[in-house]
């Protein structure tokens, strides 16, 4: 090879490294950061009124399996419904002051007050923006996850002798789309969210829950 080809050869070579080079800075540079993230998660349900989305509930632990869907519902301050389709007749309501767990055919509904059911095992500080992420989960880790979505992951604070793992599948907006709960037994819990609906227009009265004519109300036991 000639030398001016030669050296045309090594400029090519060059100049394809140095913009190999620029495109993965730029794309490491547009990569969130895991505060940025977090705080994108937290403003996104800080701002919300009311919300409504599709959701799917795995379980498994204990040598149970279970899968179980619906529709879930909230609004502000301190409202939630889990309305499941299956099975057919499951209800978890909380009005703001008691939490009530129902499904069709027990002989008795359990209630327990709302503030006892505020943890971090369940999604309901998330959903309702209790929560600075930062604040009350140690070690937070980022992650790239498929799709262009994001995992926040580390320990729940308070709750280091039940909780092993928390994770928060999130779009890049900060939109949870899915919450898995690695408990130190080894059970795991995973929510799958669809169809968010931000604040959709939601009547106080869903949030009201009558139990059935001739069921008794038990007051259940906080979790532990």
């Amino acid at each position: 090879m000639s030398g001016p080809v030669l050296a045309r050869g090594r400029g090519l070579m060059l100049a394809a490294t140095l913009i190999s080079a620029a495109l993965l800075s730029f794309g490491q540079d547009a990569l969130p950061t895991v505060h940025e993230m977090a705080d994108r998660v937290d403003r996104h349900y800080n701002l919300l009124h009311s919300l409504k989305a599709g959701f799917t509930e795995s379980y498994e632990g204990m040598g149970m399996k279970r899968v179980e869907s619906g529709t879930m519902l909230m609004l502000k301050p301190g409202r939630i419904k889990w309305d499941y389709a299956v099975p057919a007749g499951k209800v978890f309501v909380v009005d703001g002051t008691f939490a009530w767990f129902y499904t069709e055919g027990d002989p008795e509904v359990q209630r327990l007050r709302a503030r006892e059911m505020d943890d971090l095992r369940s999604p309901l500080r998330f959903l309702l923006g209790h929560t600075k992420l930062e604040k009350d989960i140690d070690s937070l880790t980022l992650a790239a996850a498929p799709g262009g979505e994001f995992t926040l992951s580390g320990q729940p604070k308070g709750l280091e002798k039940r909780v092993a793992r928390l994770t928060l599948t999130v779009t890049p907006e900060g939109t949870i789309t899915a919450i898995e709960i690695e408990e130190i037994d080894g059970a795991l819990t995973r929510f799958t969210f669809t169809g968010e609906q931000p604040n959709a227009p939601i009547p106080a009265g869903e949030f009201r829950f009558t139990p059935p004519e001739g069921v008794p109300v038990v007051d259940a036991l906080p979790p532990v």
